[in-house]
């Protein structure tokens, strides 16, 4: 019985030592830089940085472009209410008669009318 029960605990040694190794090489190839999932890693971590980096960019220039655009948009907004206020002027001002049509009066130059 002895004998048995040592056979079978050297069996399940050697199956634990043959797991090990199996699992040793795969890991190996699962962090070798070069191939495995170490070289995709190291990628995708390059990639991250670089997506940080242009979304740190982006966000300045959203920064500065909303900073421009609150300045037009004040601009615009006092030049509407200066709109307002000179149409609200028009409506001051008297209707013209006689069909419309305003009359120009002009002003001669004396020197021109002595020169005639």
């Amino acid at each position: 019985m002895n004998l048995i029960a040592d056979a079978l605990l050297a069996a399940g040694a050697f199956g634990a030592a043959l797991y090990c190794y199996i699992l040793q090489g795969r890991l190996r190839r699962f962090t070798a830089l070069e191939s495995g999932m170490g070289g995709a890693i190291a990628v995708l971590s390059v990639q991250v940085d670089d997506m940080t980096r242009a979304l740190q960019a982006a966000q300045g220039t959203a920064g500065q472009s909303s900073a421009t655009l609150e300045a037009q948009v004040a601009r615009a907004e006092a030049a509407a209410a200066r709109l307002d206020l000179m149409l609200a002027a028009l409506h001051d001002l008297p209707e013209t008669g006689g069909g419309g049509q305003i009359r120009v009066l002009r002003r001669r130059n004396p020197r021109v009318e002595a020169a005639e």
